[in-house]
């Protein structure tokens, strides 16, 4: 069919639907062509500056805490408990009385031997003067010899019987006075292992009850053996402070010393095993305890310091995104020292008195704006 051949109201409608879609196409067009590009939001971060301030030179190590004496008591005779003078748990003195054992049989012996020493003694001051007289009748021609040996001999042989009866005798003091038995040092008590109305033996394996000395108080620990030619060198010059931090405790530490390097390096695990001895009179260490130590070995003055937080690493390695004076983010690589805490030692990459990004680093991208705030 010819267009010149459809009714003119078509031809018209026609028409004015394709200028509408041209009108509309030019329009969108335009708006396209004229509209100016949105500028990217900046990116909300939190920020801190770079510093310049001294840092320990730390070596970090776990290490176990243990007791500066330890001492298993125990009887030393046979006996019965008949008092017991210490309660778990409780600190105890040194000399102070813990248990007291039956002492009747021992009391009977000691003054036995009391009773036989005073014997002794009279037979001994007996002979004595009779020798005395028996010499002057020697002398005088009265006796002959052989009857003044034979006195002299009697009073050799008393003086030796009451020598053993005497030793006999202070024997039996010792023995009673282990039927009290004291704290051989000062320390903290642990449980009471045998109770009141039992019978003990000698030397027997399970002991009365273990004191351990925590004030003060060890804490050993092993550290790498490259490490000791540097902790010796740096020991030489003076005392190595120690700092250690029980498992558990987020705030509390304790401040010690180096007190103590092995005589040899464990040849199993290549290390070396060191000892500090802590004040302890917080008792914030304990017996057994895990504890996170710090070796402080020096001091690095003038160390640039950033927040290990804003460290971050890439393919090329670490690096860090600084915040620009124009406010845009500028991804710089960096060389690490050390990490100690929550500081970052630097050694190249960023100035003091620059300013690092902490936080918000994975919405970041070279030249990002950024709204920075301080941490």
């Amino acid at each position: 069919m010819n267009v010149r051949t459809l009714p003119a109201c078509v031809r018209v409608a026609g028409l004015v639907l394709l200028l509408s879609i041209v009108a509309g196409c030019s329009d969108k067009d335009g708006a396209q062509v004229g509209a100016k590009p949105k500028a990217a939001a900046a990116v909300p971060v939190t920020t801190a500056a770079v510093v310049r301030k001294s840092m320990p030179l730390d070596l970090l190590a776990i290490g176990n805490v243990e007791p500066i004496t330890s001492v298993s008591v125990k009887s030393r005779i046979d006996g019965q408990i008949v008092a017991t003078h210490l309660q778990d748990g409780h600190d105890v003195a040194r000399g102070q009385l813990l248990f007291e054992l039956d002492a009747r049989a021992l009391q009977a012996q000691l003054q036995q031997m009391q009773a036989a020493v005073q014997r002794d003694r009279a037979l001994v001051a007996n002979n004595e003067a009779k020798a005395k007289r028996y010499r002057e009748l020697l002398e005088q021609g009265f006796i002959s010899p052989d009857a003044f040996n034979q006195i002299k001999t009697d009073l050799d042989a008393g003086r030796a019987t009451a020598a053993a009866n005497e030793a006999a005798l202070e024997s039996a003091r010792v023995q009673l006075s282990y039927t009290r038995i004291t704290a051989p040092i000062a320390g903290r008590a642990g449980k009471v292992m045998i109770q009141l109305g039992n019978v003990v033996k000698a030397n027997d394996t399970i002991s009365l009850v273990t004191i351990n000395a925590i004030m003060p108080i060890y804490v050993s620990f092993a550290v790498p053996e490259q490490f000791l030619p540097i902790i010796r060198a740096f020991l030489a010059k003076g005392p190595l402070s120690v700092r250690a931090v029980p498992t558990g405790h987020v705030h509390g530490h304790s401040e010690g010393n180096l007190t103590f390097i092995d005589n040899a390096v464990d040849s199993q695990t290549g290390t070396i095993r060191l000892r500090a001895t802590f004040p302890n009179r917080d008792n914030v260490l304990w017996p057994g305890q895990f504890a996170k130590v710090t070796v402080t070995l020096d001091r690095q003055d003038g160390a640039i310091v950033i927040p290990a937080e804003a460290l971050q690493n890439g393919p090329k390695g670490p690096f860090v995104y600084v915040v620009k004076a124009d406010s845009t983010a500028e991804m710089r690589s960096v060389k690490v020292d050390r990490t100690d805490g929550p500081d970052t030692v630097i050694t190249e990459g960023v100035l003091d008195g620059e300013t690092v990004v902490v936080s918000g680093q994975i919405r970041l991208t070279p030249g990002a704006k950024v709204q920075p705030k301080k941490s």
